[in-house]
């Protein structure tokens, strides 16, 4: 009979004893090597243990781990004993490191968390916690560790328990067993102890060994994403990914989503074996009795709740060093999917210690926030509790590809789905060619006083004399009218060059020539613009350097800044990020207002 496989996770704060207690399980269960076993021997009169075994040695493989007798890197264990298969993640305790405890939890359905008996439960044990119930984990186990140090005292053991049960209180539906250990001792790891004959319950090992987690359902009817379109030869079209949930037969009609095309199971391959049908977890190839428009990120339904959208409701773990404000954009990866998004609105954030909910403007790194996300295209979703595959996400940045957060769906919103775009008769297109001259925009950045409406100006005046019809966006006048209700932090810059670009592109789509003139400072927000206007677009760096810029200093706001009366000014107190590759760069030092509209004209030509 085949044993079946319990993947786990050991995680708490920092010095809790996790990688010594695994240590010290596999070590006294006789599930290393002999090699093994002489090394950790070697190795522990090196380090810090006083000349006693150190089982840490077993799971912290770093040099940096070693050395500061510490876990840094998520270190993955197989073993198994006579009743069961065990996959561990021994995951570490630092708050710096809590985007590697995240990861391990994605993986698991139990998590073993360790309170030091001399210290109680920490913000970091709550933390934890609560990331292990947001990635679905339903099963916890509190290792009260440590217990020799307290001299196996009973009433610190109920104190933790007493802790814990308020801690889990706001977790549905979850199950938790407290279990007093030492990880260095070896009590009720993995076997009863008997310096606590006051524990009744069972030693670690053995509950591991026969806890019933059960996975989540993974939603109703069959589904997959699909993974890889293969194509050997113009004969065979197959979609291969690994089934979220049901089973499939040949013969069955499938829909195909976002699209919504329907048809029929032609063959299942399983391997290069075909087969009548399939179940979730296998690995297979599903070809289409007819010709249809599938490629990596459809997925494929039978029966199904899946939800097809724009917009979602999802708990974050932020993971970033940077902080999180509404209207950041990122990468989204939700199953086999990956879209643009952006995050619209922060409804809150969780407090670590209480579990209550917080309102918030802005999410700092390791702090979990519930936020409304929308998407640059509809996308296949589920909530996370119909759907771990389907209801799990990361956020990543849209130029390093770092991921800056990891969430779950908690709800769909309709709000962009009642919304049509209705297409007009009178076409960019017919207004282009009305107005005899190509749409387009150029986005001028640069600081402060550079010169940028100056030369918008000129520019503007002598397309004019070309016969050209156009528009300027400046910074300050937008603010005064389309964008006064926004001030100046980070969150109300994003939100004003959304706005200059839509309108922009507006613009743009009435057969306009729209010269935008703004300081925009951050780099995602520029590569935003370009993307909502579209390919006809020209980056323009007006790149006249600060002392500059600073020395002309024409609507003395250098001078306010200089003396702490305006917060958050760009170039002083506030951040700009120069443009990697702009398409034309014009620094004004020196140059006439005449050279300069000569030097953005001559770039713009090809529109001309």
């Amino acid at each position: 009979m085949e044993k079946d496989l319990l993947k786990f996770i050991t995680c708490g704060s920092v010095d809790d004893g996790k990688s010594t207690l695994i240590g010290h399980m596999l070590y006294d269960a006789k599930l290393i090597f002999a090699d093994q076993r002489r090394a950790m021997e070697l190795d522990s009169g090196k380090g810090s243990a006083d000349g006693r075994l150190d089982y840490s040695l077993l799971l912290d493989g770093l040099m940096a781990e070693r050395e500061q007798g510490i876990t840094i890197d998520v270190a993955y264990r197989y073993f198994t004993t006579r009743r069961r298969n065990f996959i561990v993640a021994d995951t570490p305790g630092h708050e710096e490191y809590t985007r590697n405890m995240a990861v391990g939890a994605s993986f698991a359905s139990l998590c073993v968390i360790l309170v030091d008996a001399s210290q109680g439960v920490l913000m970091q044990t709550k933390r934890h916690a609560r990331i292990c119930a947001l990635m679905g984990i339903r099963h916890f186990v509190f290792a009260v560790n440590k217990m020799d140090l307290v001299n196996y005292n009973q009433k610190k053991f109920e104190k933790i328990r007493k802790d814990v049960r308020v801690l889990m209180a706001e977790a549905d539906g979850v199950q938790v067993q407290l279990i007093p250990v030492s990880a260095t001792e070896g009590d009720n790891i993995t076997e009863k102890s008997v310096r606590m004959p006051w524990y009744g319950g069972p030693a670690l090992l053995p509950y591991l060994e026969t806890v019933e987690t059960g996975e989540p359902c993974g939603g109703r009817g069959f589904s997959m994403a699909v993974q890889r379109v293969c194509r050997p030869n113009r004969l065979f079209r197959g979609f291969q990914g690994q089934p979220a949930s049901g089973s499939l037969a040949v013969g069955d009609i499938l829909t195909v989503l976002p699209g919504g095309q329907k048809a029929a199971v032609a063959e299942i391959l399983n391997g290069d074996k075909s087969v009548e049908r399939c179940e979730k977890g296998q690995a297979v190839t599903i070809r289409l009795a007819t010709e249809t428009d599938v490629s990596r990120g459809c997925v494929l339904g039978k029966d199904t709740t899946l939800k097809t959208g724009s917009m979602l409701a999802a708990y974050l773990l932020w993971m970033d060093d940077k902080n999180l404000v509404a209207g950041r954009n990122f990468r989204m990866k939700l199953g086999t999917q990956t879209v643009p998004a952006t995050v619209m609105k922060i409804r809150h954030r969780v407090d670590v210690n209480t579990g209550a909910e917080v309102s918030a403007e802005t999410i700092y790194k390791n702090e979990i926030a519930f936020c409304e996300i929308s998407m640059g295209s509809r996308v296949v979703f589920d909530t996370f509790a119909e759907s771990r595959e389907h209801g799990s996400l990361i956020l990543m940045d849209r130029l390093s590809n770092m991921t800056c957060a990891c969430g779950v769906v908690e709800q769909e919103i309709v709000r962009e789905n009642n919304l049509t775009w209705h297409e007009m008769d009178i076409t960019r297109e017919l207004r282009e060619s009305q107005m005899g001259q190509k749409a387009f925009t150029v986005w001028m950045t640069g600081l402060s006083g550079a010169g940028k409406s100056t030369i918008a100006n000129e520019v503007e005046k002598r397309l004019f004399a070309m016969g050209k019809h156009t528009m300027i966006l400046d910074g300050d006048n937008v603010r005064m009218g389309l964008n006064k209700n926004l001030g100046f932090g980070e969150e109300d810059r994003i939100e004003n060059i959304r706005r200059i670009a839509q309108v922009a592109k507006l613009m743009n789509d009435a057969g306009l020539i729209v010269l935008a003139a703004s300081i925009s400072p951050y780099r995602p927000d520029r590569r935003m613009a370009r993307e909502i206007i579209g390919e006809n677009f020209t980056e323009v760096y007006v790149s006249t350097p600060l002392a500059e810029c600073e020395r002309r200093d024409t609507k003395g706001l250098y001078k306010a800044a200089r003396a702490g009366e305006i917060a958050e000014f760009t170039g002083i107190s506030g951040v700009y990020e120069v443009p990697e590759s702009p398409d034309i760069v014009i620094d004004t030092t020196g140059r006439s207002v005449e050279e300069c509209a000569g030097l953005l004209l001559a770039g713009i030509e090809k529109y001309l």
